[in-house]
């Protein structure tokens, strides 16, 4: 079983990390490489429990549409997103918040447990290549938020 698990440390209010991490906005920001758009659900805005977004983006030079579910949502430490149809056989997403006092930050943590279809063949392509994709996906998520909430910070 494919797993991804990224920390990341924002010196960020924990609330305001967490919000951002919710917003349509911001993920189609920060997935620009990919061309990914909301193209059903929640279009624009943060998403809440049990809010549905369709996304549409072009990867590996294929278009894909993945539809994804808030499953689970306690503000602002932890929610869940799940893919309800795409790509994937699985796609389960934990995003958890922790404000940490020693280094006066917010430590988010992705936990992505995914399969991928096709049996053998999928498992293979997730070992040879969509593993180190997905968590570069998500690393750049989680850089352009990093990015975005330290300049709010230096906003007067």
């Amino acid at each position: 079983m494919p797993l991804i698990d990224i920390t990341t440390v924002v010196r960020a209010p924990t609330e305001h990390v967490f919000d951002l991490s919710l917003d349509v906005d911001a993920h189609t920001a920060s997935m620009s490489s990919a061309g990914e758009q909301a193209v059903a659900g929640i279009r624009s805005g943060r998403m809440a429990l049990d809010d549905t977004v369709t996304w549409a983006a072009r990867h590996f030079g294929i278009r894909w549409r993945m539809t994804s579910r808030i499953s689970a949502y306690d503000r602002p430490h932890r929610f869940v997103d799940e893919q309800v149809t795409g790509p994937f056989r699985r796609w389960h997403h934990e995003h958890t918040f922790t404000w940490d006092d020693a280094s006066e930050a917010t430590v988010m943590r992705d936990v992505i447990d995914f399969a991928a279809p096709f049996g053998v063949l999928g498992w293979l392509v997730t070992k040879i290549l969509l593993l180190r994709y997905m968590r570069r996906l998500i690393q750049d998520r989680n850089a352009y938020l990093v990015s975005t909430l330290s300049h709010q910070a230096d906003l007067p």
